[in-house]
């Protein structure tokens, strides 16, 4: 019989996320956690040693650097810096900066619907519009600014994908609304590139931020907005409930 000396610290089980183990639907992993409950055997709640803890009240640029991935975050940074490069404002910046952001840390699928729901109690509405439909821009062409079907995407999802329904629902409500020209921005600088040997940091945005981004006192995630349950699912990924 094993005792725990007083004050130890448990042992934490992480069970990945249901939307990460769908396939798994005699749920083989959570049961085989589950019997490893004993007496200084928990599950996993709280910040996690693996992570880099956050501060008691996160700002947005704690989660591009504690939390996102380096792909997501390199990606997000050099297109607003092609944004501000190209003169746009302030409020386009911050789209194309903000534009995939559920990639980061939360969810991929349908990411800019995710994103902008995200975002959406501390922006803009037309930052938010933006995000939600470049989603589905990126796939429709527009000659008048010279973007074009991205060859990624043969690559993603091969020569002969065919866009969703929901997604050409969603661009052809898009052209005709006065934002279009935003999210349509967005797209224009959503590239599948890195410069090399280029270094780059979120502090570079940290005044569009402070301009455009309304940071809640008690922290994102800690304010009780309609999505704070979203950046806390940031925060600590790995709670069991």
């Amino acid at each position: 019989m094993t005792l725990e000396s007083p004050g130890a610290e448990p042992k934490r089980l992480v069970l990945p996320q249901p939307i990460a183990n769908v396939e798994d639907r005699e749920c083989a992993v959570e049961r085989a956690l589950l019997k490893q409950l004993a007496p200084g055997t928990v599950m996993m709640c709280g910040d996690n040693d693996l992570l880099p803890r956050m501060p008691a009240r996160p700002r947005l640029v704690d989660f591009f650097r504690l939390r996102f991935g380096r792909v997501t975050y390199v990606h997000l940074l050099q297109s607003a810096r092609r944004a501000r490069a190209a003169g746009h404002s302030d409020k386009v910046v911050l789209a194309c900066l903000l534009h995939d952001i559920s990639n980061g840390a939360l969810i991929r699928s349908d990411h800019g619907y995710w994103s902008a729901q995200l975002v959406a109690p501390y922006v803009d509405e037309e930052v938010s519009w933006a995000i939600r439909h470049h989603q589905a821009l990126r796939f429709f062409p527009d000659p008048s600014v010279g973007y074009e079907y991205p060859e990624a995407y043969d690559r993603f999802f091969g020569p002969d994908y065919r866009v969703p329904d929901y997604l050409r629902r969603d661009y052809e409500n898009a052209r005709g609304h006065r934002w279009y020209m935003t999210s349509r921005i967005i797209t224009i600088n959503d590239i599948y590139s890195f410069e090399p040997g280029v270094a780059i940091d979120c502090a570079e945005f940290e005044d569009v931020i402070g301009r455009c981004f309304r940071e809640p006192e008690e922290g994102l995630g800690f304010d009780n907005s309609p999505t704070a349950h979203m950046w806390r699912s940031m925060i600590w990924p790995h709670n069991f409930l």
